[in-house]
């Protein structure tokens, strides 16, 4: 794995959200972990997005009613991972 590179992993909370969402839903979500890995966890291109925290962001994949969202964290350690900790509906999020 290229060192530049940023991993990007799913919490078991976000897992098991990703399989109840709409497909066109979890195709945008896998398009912003492919961006992530790449390009790191500032995100600004996409809808909404937000720093929610020192290392904690966010942003919309789908809006409209119902509006689904994505969180996730970057590493404390300085090792470049990313973890996915929430995806689903706005009203739902881990804010």
């Amino acid at each position: 794995m290229n060192d530049r590179l940023w991993r990007v992993r799913l919490t078991r909370k976000a897992d098991k959200g990703i399989a109840r969402l709409p497909q066109a839903v979890r195709l945008a979500l896998a398009a912003l972990m492919s961006e992530i890995e790449l390009k790191g966890p500032v995100r600004g291109n996409w809808p909404n997005y937000g720093k929610l925290a020192l290392r904690r962001h966010h942003c919309h994949l789908k809006k409209g009613k119902p509006t689904y969202v994505a969180v996730w964290e970057e590493s404390e350690t300085g090792i470049r991972i990313v973890e996915v900790t929430y995806a689903g509906t706005h009203e739902k999020a881990p804010y």
